[in-house]
């Protein structure tokens, strides 16, 4: 296994090196991470929204702090109406995009329309982001003299400093052919699918502290692993095999790891216009499941297993909650029997309805979430049910899912993503278009509507832990456990390399070369 990896990573390297690499004169970075999109631009998905902002190429209006609270960021400051329907945004004079245009209140007009209008079918978009899961406006407005940007809602938005802080709605220059962005670093060239070359953002506010930095793609945790070792890269986010963590973890004189509470959820979505709507069906797929012992077993420790769409270590009551789908292989064979979803023809897996069940599951590598559907399959064979795990990389996964062409697929997901879980808690609303697994309740959609304008903090709580103990009723999805972040250096090349709470971050100019002060 390690001359395999050894061998790919000489092949990534040798690419890096080959296909317009930029010059590594100054101080230089080599960032391994998972390739989560081909592309940096908002507009396609949500992964390439989030890496244009990980890649340091692209920043918003506000920016979480560790404490998961938006602060201003190219603004300086925000304002709102009593009814929290009017905000009026005041953009900072000295942000320029890595081109030398300077942001003005229009320029963020322009990017945000720009947003909106490439992700609406019906003005000819075919991006596949949802900014209107977030934010539907009635208008938008610029006003250059004052540096005001004046947004009109359409419902009242308590939490637009939040909203504005999510990749959606990254600022780039619309008058450029290619994506500009404020942050400190531009693209110098992209080697699509291996590598993307950065250098110094010269117009960037503050200093930058790398010359140049490649972004190189490695998705397998143990070669990752050894590239850190041999110093091939300086800085890798979430090697997630549990042998290398453990490897690193014995020598802190040469690697450091930073790890951040695990405010991310692992979990598969279950499609519910396939014959997991089935109730039967779907509860014994629940009570099949092992989720404790994959997440301290089959990923070493990995995630923490739990019963709710929101982690244990988030405010919401996880305390108060409860399932009746503990983990019981015996009962869920029965409930199956008694459902009448049975092997008829001998094959040793059961029917629905006489159709033979064979679950499409589609599943992308990073965080462990393969090894979770692997585990999963087998665990579903010893009650008779067949699933087929189809690996997918992230872009083609998440074509797939927005499709509905599957009958579970995976997902790992920042619950708190713009600093509260409304928005992702809106994945199970059904007049959401990001209603991923068609799950309807009426009970938990005059429950989502009720928060969606509750200003009151203790009040959303409430909601959101009665929201919670619906979810868990329908069985409405599969949850793995809460998963937590880490970034690991070389204690010789890298003085500083932490990760965020809110891991939108990963290169900024927080991480410092060693012999910076």
């Amino acid at each position: 296994m390690k001359k395999l990896a050894t061998v790919f990573l000489t092949l990534v390297l040798t690419a890096c090196s080959s296909q317009g690499s930029a010059t590594t004169e100054g101080e230089h970075l080599n960032f391994a991470c998972y390739k989560y999109s081909d592309s940096i631009d908002p507009i396609v998905n949500v992964n390439s929204s989030w890496c244009g902002i990980r890649y340091g190429v692209t920043e918003c209006l506000f920016k979480f702090d560790e404490q998961v609270i938006a602060k201003p960021n190219l603004c300086y400051k925000a304002e709102h109406s009593d009814d929290y329907v009017t905000w009026k945004i005041y953009i900072k004079d000295d942000i320029y995009f890595s081109n030398g245009n300077q942001v003005t209140a229009s320029s963020v007009v322009n990017s945000i329309e720009r947003l909106y209008k490439e992700t609406d079918a019906s003005q000819g978009g075919k991006g596949n982001s949802n900014p209107e899961g977030y934010l539907i406006y009635k208008s938008i407005e610029a006003d250059d003299a004052n540096g005001v940007v004046t947004i009109v809602c359409q419902n009242p938005t308590t939490n637009m400093m939040g909203i504005l802080a999510y990749p959606y709605f990254a600022i780039v220059d619309t008058t450029a052919d290619e994506i500009i962005g404020t942050g400190p670093y531009k693209i110098d060239h992209d080697n699509v699918g291996i590598s993307m070359e950065l250098s110094r953002n010269e117009h960037y506010r503050t200093e930058v502290p790398f010359d140049t930095i490649t972004v190189i793609y490695i998705e397998d945790s143990s070669t990752k692993s050894m590239a850190l070792q041999s110093g091939d890269i300086s800085v890798a986010e979430n090697i997630t095999s549990a042998e290398a963590i453990a490897e690193l973890e014995q020598q802190p004189e040469k690697y450091n790891i930073s790890t951040t509470a695990g405010i991310r959820t692992g979990n598969s979505y279950i499609n519910f216009n396939t014959e997991l709507g089935h109730d039967a069906l779907r509860k014994a797929v629940m009570m099949a499941i092992d989720s404790k012992t994959m997440c301290e077993v089959t990923v070493g420790g990995m995630y923490t297993s739990g019963i709710s769409v929101l982690p244990s270590s988030l405010a919401y009551n996880y305390d108060k909650l409860h399932t009746q789908y503990e983990y019981d292989k015996d009962e869920a064979i029965k409930m199956l029997d008694d459902a009448n979803i049975i092997d008829t023809d001998g094959d040793g897996f059961r029917e629905l309805d006489g159709e033979n069940i064979d679950l499409n599951y589609i599943v992308y590598t990073s965080r462990n979430l393969n090894d979770f559907a692997q585990a999963i399959a087998l665990q579903l064979a010893e009650i008779g049910i067949k699933v087929t795990v189809n690996i997918r990389d992230y872009d083609t996964a998440l074509a797939l899912q927005n499709a509905g062409e599957f009958d579970l697929i995976t997902a790992n997901t920042l619950t708190v993503g713009v600093g509260d879980p409304q928005d992702y808690l809106g994945n199970w609303y059904s007049k959401n278009a990001v209603n991923y697994g068609y799950y309807e309740s009426a009970a938990y959609d005059e429950l989502y509507e009720k928060l969606m304008i509750e200003p009151d903090i203790n009040k959303r709580v409430d909601i959101i832990t009665d929201m919670q103990q619906i979810l868990i009723d329908d069985a409405a999805t599969i949850v793995h456990g809460y998963y937590n972040s880490r970034m690991f250096s070389r204690v010789d090349d890298i003085l500083k390399a932490d990760i965020s709470p809110i891991d939108y971050y990963w290169i900024t100019t927080d991480i410092l070369p060693r012999g910076v002060n």
